[in-house]
């Protein structure tokens, strides 16, 4: 059952679904990777993410964030990787770009990470697209990356960033995962 995490006002038309680690198993430091075939459609939003344990004592963003794998719908053969965190959050200046060649509803890729005391590389398939380093965030806000953090797998509808479905959407959409790995 997806639960119906994607309405929270007026009447609903789609569901969400998210999937958490969090109050059961946290990672600091690490490969974590995982190898997925991606909905894609108008609207659709589906993430593999990560975020600080701490986020009930601080909040977002202070708690930080690792994106490592978003899509959104209207970006057909695009995946993106991101770092949010205190005064890096939202439009963020740590985002990476990654062009898979093809729609990425077509076939299984694995998205990953690794993640260290100085820095993190994003990887699809074992190429890395984009890297941040523990100086490049410095210069923004705090590294809030050496605590531990709890995985996330979601497919959210609409949004500000993906935009809602409309008439050339096709659903039902899903998420299939092969498998979520974590290396330390």
């Amino acid at each position: 059952n997806p639960g119906n995490f994607g309405c929270w006002y007026g009447s609903c038309q789609y569901t969400s679904s998210r999937m958490t680690t969090q109050n059961k198993r946290t990672f600091r430091w690490g490969r974590i990777e995982a190898r997925m075939k991606l909905p894609q459609t108008q609207g659709i939003w589906p993430a593999f993410w990560m975020l600080g344990s701490n986020i009930p004592d601080v909040n977002w963003p202070t708690s930080g964030e690792i994106d490592i794998m978003e899509h959104v719908g209207f970006e057909p053969e695009i995946t993106h990787g991101a770092l949010h965190g205190p005064n890096y959050s939202g439009a963020t200046p740590f985002a990476g770009t990654h062009y898979l060649n093809e729609i990425v509803s077509a076939n299984y890729h694995v998205y990953a990470v690794e993640w260290d005391t100085n820095n993190i590389h994003w990887y699809v398939d074992g190429t890395r697209f984009y890297s941040v380093s523990r100086s490049q965030v410095q210069n923004y806000g705090n590294w809030v990356f050496d605590q531990p953090f709890f995985i996330l797998l979601n497919v959210a509808v609409g949004g500000n960033w993906p935009g809602s479905p409309n008439g050339s959407s096709t659903f039902p959409q899903r998420l299939f995962v092969d498998y979520v790995r974590v290396y330390q």
